[in-house]
């Protein structure tokens, strides 16, 4: 029998949550340099290059990768020949590697998760508890497979219960575009086919844990090698989905999916239950074994993987002086025209949203003058060493688009800074107000960290990460989303691109003897 003592389990659970945080899997990297390379789209390109260049920064600054450090969602597969020796039960044992993961001080991360989440949404403060599924099977190790998954792309998920004989990749089709960018492509779809609706989230998350090997699939395919059901689906999936023009961060592109996973489980026979769940440029998952002989050892990657991109801000790119910015000069912002804005800015998310409006609505005075200011959608990490600030990185900003006509018309607010797109009913309150929605690359936190050079929270510090700062930043990188007229760049890039792509296959096609 194996002992498996309680200390080294949750040793390893901290060891592995700090390491994701901060090393992207090398066949994500080795997957996004090929994507990057590839590449045709001159805001994709400059998107992806960020991303790369954000991930090389945490893998030798041992930061985060983005500043949503993610709900930590653990399947534990326990060998029946195996005694976990202890006193807390295995959820307790994750949960406190979990803890301590999240509180070391060298690399604290963001504590993201509520209790009460129809209530009153207290942060726990140490992003407990996770979400552990646990499984009895035949052996003397226990296999850990553990990730940390951001809520942008945990909020797209999807779920269907199709009849046995509707395609799921019209499904699929139908459903990607609807998820917008706030998931922040380039990642991967992890799809669960059968069992019952539950199972199918399951087996979709868990497919996420899987390597990416699309390279593979692909040339198995070329080399005309059969392929089984699955492969095929997955192969089409691919290339369907990446033929919509997304691309990365919805701008537009050739690239929208690195890979394609699934796993599949019997159903009813009257049942297709199908689910989607994306992963995001953050990807973070790890998979280790315990044997009885100590804490899991995690191999330091090897940095040389990285391709030699190291993003720089474009010479076109404009330079914005936000303290005397006005209605007049964003009047003249063209929908992806990039930006460099240097000033001082305000965040807040959606706690500080509601409160905000709850204010209005009551007539008292707001803590803070939004009077010709932008607002970034933000929850940083905390800063550590001499940081101004942790990795900061945009959220997604349509949660925010119920709150358009409250600040844009009440507040005297200029402009906002997110990622991923805006709904149609906020285009129209933009362009009513004449206002711009700006775009910060989703999965470039701790680059887009190093342009803030002073914060301090100026309201709502009880709110923690979704408290109102003040950043002063220098030559911040933004994209032009949304124009003072209401123009998108997340409608017109991905039509622009899905209209390239079937035009070059349709010229492939008749070129052929």
């Amino acid at each position: 029998m194996t002992i498996v003592k309680q200390a080294d389990f949750i040793q390893s659970i901290q060891d592995a949550l700090q390491y994701i945080s901060y090393y992207h899997p090398a066949d994500y990297i080795q997957a996004l340099s090929a994507a990057y390379k590839l590449e045709q789209s001159p805001a994709a390109k400059d998107a992806i290059a960020q991303i790369l260049t954000n991930s090389r920064m945490c893998a030798e600054g041992k930061r985060p990768i983005c500043q949503d450090t993610g709900i930590v969602v653990a399947f534990v597969k326990v060998g029946m020949s195996v005694r976990l020796e202890g006193d807390l039960s295995l959820e307790e044992m994750v949960n406190e590697g979990v803890r301590r993961a999240y509180l070391l001080p060298e690399n604290k991360l963001r504590a993201s998760i509520v209790n009460d989440p129809a209530g009153t949404r207290k942060n726990t403060k140490d992003n407990t508890p996770a979400v552990t599924h646990v499984e009895l099977v035949h052996g003397d190790k226990v296999e850990v497979k553990i990730a940390a998954k951001g809520g942008g792309s945990e909020n797209k998920a999807k779920l269907a219960m199709l009849n046995p004989n509707d395609s799921i990749v019209d499904w699929i089709l139908e459903t990607v575009p609807t998820m917008g960018a706030g998931w922040c492509p380039p990642g991967m779809l992890g799809i669960g086919i059968g069992g019952s609706a539950e199972k199918a989230m399951i087996l979709a998350k868990e497919s996420l844990m899987q390597p990416i090997n699309m390279h593979e699939l692909k040339a198995k395919s070329q080399n005309k090698e059969k392929l089984n059901r699955i492969e095929e689906l997955r192969l089409e999936i691919y290339d369907k989905v990446n033929n919509l023009g997304i691309g990365a961060q919805g701008l537009g592109g050739l690239t929208t999916v690195l890979d394609v996973k699934i796993l599949d489980y019997p159903t009813h026979s009257a049942s297709l239950p199908v689910a989607i769940i994306p992963n995001c440029a953050a990807t973070r998952h790890i998979h280790f074994m315990l044997d009885g002989t100590g804490a899991a050892e995690l191999a330091l990657p090897d940095l040389s993987i990285y391709p030699d991109v190291h993003w720089a801000p474009s010479a076109q790119a404009k330079r914005v002086n936000l303290e005397s910015l006005t209605k007049v000069d964003i009047a003249n912002w063209q929908a992806g025209e990039t930006l460099l804005l240097s000033g001082k800015i305000l965040t807040g998310r959606d706690s500080a949203h509601k409160r905000i409006a709850a204010m209005l609505a009551k007539g008292e005075k707001l803590p803070v003058d939004f009077t010709n200011r932008f607002i970034y959608y933000v929850g940083p990490v905390d800063a550590v060493r001499d940081e101004v600030v942790g990795p900061a990185g945009p959220t997604t900003a349509t949660r925010m688009d119920s709150y358009s006509e409250i600040m844009l018309g009440q507040t005297g607010l200029l402009g906002s800074i997110g990622k991923a797109e805006r709904g149609d009913e906020a285009l129209v309150v933009i362009a009513k107000h004449k206002s711009v929605y700006l775009m910060a690359v989703g999965g470039a936190a701790y680059l887009v960290s190093k342009a803030i050079k002073r914060s301090r929270v100026v309201a709502f510090a009880d709110l923690g990460m979704e408290a109102i700062y003040e950043f002063e930043v220098v030559d911040m990188p933004v994209t032009v989303a949304v124009s003072a007229t209401g123009e998108s760049v997340h409608k017109t890039g991905p039509a622009l691109w899905k209209e390239k792509i079937a035009r070059h296959q349709a010229i492939e096609i008749h070129s052929v003897p």
